[in-house]
C-alpha cells in the first residue's frame, strides 16, 4: 500500500512534465487506480479492511482482550 501511495504522489507531483500512462507504467501500478485515487475512492480492499478491523475491535471489546490468535479466528469466522 505504502508503495502504491508514493507512486501515486510521485505521479501527482509530475504529471505536468510526464505522461500518466507512461509514469504508471513505469511504476507498475494502474491508471485507473490512480485516478481513482484522485478522486478519494476508497478501494475495495479499503472497505473490506474497515469492515474487518470493525468487527476485529468488535471482539477484542467483548472478549475483554482476552483472546488469543486461535479464538479470534474462530470468532471471526463465525
Amino acid at each position: 500500500m505504502v508503495r502504491v501511495t508514493m507512486a501515486n504522489e510521485f505521479m501527482t507531483a509530475n504529471q505536468v512534465g510526464f505522461p500518466v500512462d507512461t509514469m504508471a507504467r513505469a511504476m507498475k501500478v494502474s491508471r485507473s487506480g490512480f485516478y481513482a485515487w484522485i478522486r478519494g475512492e476508497p478501494s475495495a480492499r479499503d472497505l473490506a479492511n474497515r469492515e474487518l478491523l470493525t468487527k476485529i475491535r468488535r471482539v477484542h471489546k467483548t472478549s475483554k482482550q482476552t483472546y488469543g490468535a486461535p479464538r479470534f479466528h474462530s470468532e471471526l469466522a463465525a
